[in-house]
């Protein structure tokens, strides 16, 4: 069984194609995560300075209010970039659950 050397490269392609994505998945969920941590720290630590106790400057909605936003970005890139490994979403589980389906009776 040999190999057509157009269908590795394709492979190769797909591959490197899906690896570049992941990158920028996990790039997008780094600076996420630091920018709002960052930001979350400061807006805290100014509500401090400003007289109000520690649990109003956690628990101030305006200071979270980014995550919230922005983390509805994230769902929906988290989705692209994984949503033909969900379990309800793949080739497979379709076609186990049609031949699940012809052989009731």
């Amino acid at each position: 069984m040999d190999i057509d050397k157009n269908e590795l490269d394709g492979r190769y392609l797909r591959a490197k194609k899906r690896v570049e994505k992941l990158r920028k998945y996990y790039s997008h969920l780094t600076i996420y995560i630091v920018v709002n941590s960052l930001l979350s720290i400061y807006k805290i630590v100014k509500d401090i300075n400003r007289g109000n106790s520690f649990e109003e400057a956690i628990f101030e909605g305006n200071n979270f209010s980014l995550w919230f936003w922005w983390g509805i970005f994230i769902v929906f890139h988290t989705y692209n970039i994984f949503s033909e490994n969900l379990l309800f979403m793949n080739k497979d589980w379709e076609d186990k659950k049609i031949k699940e389906y012809m052989n009731e009776k």
